[in-house]
């Protein structure tokens, strides 16, 4: 463990309360500052990591994006990442699971996602993510409160108990509306689901369209008692 690692749980709750009030260029300004090459951002290509990957390439286009690999995404979304990559001249880093999706049908059967997503994603999601944050002191994602209920109390900045690391979260205080203002006022790429009612976008045998009055997350894992991959919380 890094000494930039090991910041004080003080340290970190007085830089969330410092930087609470800034914009999400602000924070990220500080955080690749404080950082500097052990920082990464977690880039799914959605709304809000399109936003971020903009941002990012105009304050300090060396930090590294990775994207977690399912093999399992829509091809709408393996689109966008090769439009940003076209749009930015940049390489995002390919996250795989270390099984693939025929090594995982052989140890438990066909079709996972529809038995047990949990299992699923822990395969395909999360053991990938601690894999590759494993070699980074900080990693930045596109949660905002407005999400979901198991994100209204996302700060800023805080301490990731799941992964040992700081996690850092720009866009924490961001409404949908500003997300989507800023990816139209810089014409940025988007996947094209997201005009389709997909508000959140994930493997496409676990993702379906949002119906209107739904939960955003309603899409995600439908009929299962699951709205987190398990990345998160």
């Amino acid at each position: 463990m890094s000494e930039r690692r090991a910041l004080p749980n003080e340290e970190i709750n007085l830089w969330a309360y410092r930087l609470e009030s800034k914009s999400p260029q602000e924070v990220l300004q500080w955080a690749v500052q404080r950082f500097g090459p052990d920082i990464t951002l977690a880039s799914s290509f959605g709304a809000e990591d399109v936003v971020l990957i903009d941002m990012l390439q105009k304050l300090a286009p060396q930090t590294p994006i990775f994207y977690l690999d399912t093999n399992k995404y829509f091809p709408e979304t393996y689109e966008t990442r090769d439009r940003l990559q076209e749009r930015y001249g940049v390489s995002f880093i390919q996250v795989l699971p270390k099984l693939t999706l025929a090594e995982q049908a052989e140890l438990h059967g066909e079709n996972l996602w529809e038995k047990n997503p949990n299992l699923c994603c822990q395969i395909r999601k999360v053991e990938p993510l601690a894999g590759i944050l494993s070699h980074f002191d900080a990693w930045i994602t596109g949660i905002r409160r407005e999400q979901a209920p198991t994100r209204a109390q996302a700060k800023k900045l805080e301490w990731d108990e799941k992964f040992h690391l700081v996690k850092c979260n720009p866009l924490a205080a961001w409404t949908h509306e500003q997300v989507w203002s800023y990816i139209r006022e810089n014409e940025l790429p988007y996947n094209p689901l997201h005009d389709q009612h997909f508000p959140s976008i994930g493997c496409s045998v676990c993702t379906r369209p949002v119906k209107p009055g739904e939960d955003p997350r309603a899409g995600r894992w439908s009929g299962f008692d699951k709205t987190e991959c398990g990345l998160h919380k």
